[in-house]
């Protein structure tokens, strides 16, 4: 029973031992292997199975992927002296895992060591430029709105852009990356995540802004009114020229009508002139007298020829 309780203890220990001898590397590691603190070997990049001395060897794991930095956002004054609000990001990797081993241990003393090589870079180039370059890429006017057919760009106050936004990150990398290199770090990309003014300027802007569309409203109140006035001038005129036309027609038809009564008239008094001038005579005398009228006739007056021959027969 002894010597089977032996034999088992030896098997568990070889069993042990192999087991402490084996360690896997899967396709997102990389691994030192330290001997007492100091490593030993080329660091093993590629997946597989590896062997080292179980309890003597240590095996220290990196991530192969991307890893990502986030920076502390801070308020940060640009060349013309506007504070702005700053917050960034990037993405790197280990690429000389030996390197970064012996110079920062672990990831997060990386993280420690991009803290201390970005954000000043990001700092240093925020303060070199401009606001304007900082905001924006290129010159490409802004497109605000669309109103009818007139279409609303905005140009900024801020000045032109020499450099843009996307340089100004390029130059931050170029900077930080000779830096993280003794460290065993690639920098991958760096990127403005955010900016945004300060409280205080942020105000101000605002007051701008609002007072910028105000100014575009009334432009637009301005021209709406000038375009009614328009409006409304053309209509007064089409409505006299239909009404001074429809007045043309209607006298053209008057006076083609009034031709053809005088022509009816004058075919039917034409037939018994007589007649007619008695008529006509009566017309007359019903327009100039009624009945308070007082009549002094005189014998020979052609105008009363008829009433005297009527008051004659009286």
């Amino acid at each position: 029973m002894k010597l089977k309780g032996i034999i088992y203890t030896v098997i568990i220990i070889i069993i042990l031992f192999l087991l402490g001898a084996v360690y896997v590397v899967d396709e997102t590691e990389q691994v030192v292997v330290t001997r007492f603190g100091e490593a030993i070997g080329k660091p093993k990049i590629n997946p597989g199975l590896y062997f080292k001395l179980p309890i003597i060897d240590t095996t220290n794991y990196f991530p192969k992927n991307l890893l990502e930095w986030d920076g502390d956002p801070g308020q940060i004054p640009t060349l013309d002296k506007t504070f702005i609000w700053v917050d960034t990001f990037a993405r790197w990797k280990i690429v000389d895992p030996l390197k970064f081993f012996e110079t920062v241990n672990n990831v997060t003393a990386g993280l420690g060591r991009l803290d201390d090589i970005i954000d000043p870079a990001v700092r240093n180039f925020i303060t070199s430029y401009p606001l304007i370059e900082t905001v924006r890429m290129t010159n490409r006017e802004l497109d605000t709105f669309e109103m009818g057919i007139e279409k609303v760009k905005e140009t900024s106050p801020l000045g032109e852009v020499k450099t843009g936004r996307a340089e100004i990150t390029r130059g931050i990398m170029k900077q930080a990356q000779p830096k993280l290199a003794k460290f065993g770090i690639e920098l991958v990309d760096v990127k403005i995540k955010r900016l945004n003014y300060v409280e205080e300027v942020r105000k101000s802007v605002y007051g701008r802004m609002i007072a910028e569309r105000k100014q575009i409203a009334e432009k637009f109140r301005s021209e709406g009114k000038g375009e009614a006035r328009k409006i409304e001038g053309d209509k007064e005129k089409e409505m006299k020229r239909i009404t001074s036309e429809a007045y043309k027609k209607a006298q053209e038809i008057k006076g083609k009508a009034d031709a053809e009564a005088t022509k009816i008239y004058a075919q039917a008094y034409g037939r018994d002139p007589d007649f007619y001038s008695f008529t006509n005579t009566l017309d007359i005398y019903k327009e100039t007298m009624d009945k308070e009228s007082t009549l002094v006739l005189s014998t020979d007056s052609e105008f009363f020829k008829y009433l005297k021959g009527y008051m004659g027969e009286k």
